[in-house]
């Protein structure tokens, strides 16, 4: 399983090395740790009867 196989093929976007995975874990963390729903959580579903 060679990931730039995958990569070349379009099947990822990107290979992260492993040396720089915890950065970018903690960098993809961060942007969420902000970000605003549009449409607030609905307590019950519209279930079709």
């Amino acid at each position: 399983a060679n990931p730039f196989v995958a990569a070349e093929k379009g099947f990822i976007d990107e290979v992260i090395q492993p040396h720089s995975t915890r950065r970018r874990v903690a960098r993809a963390f961060a942007s969420l740790r902000n970000k605003k729903l549009a449409n607030p959580w609905k307590k019950h579903d519209n279930i079709p009867l």
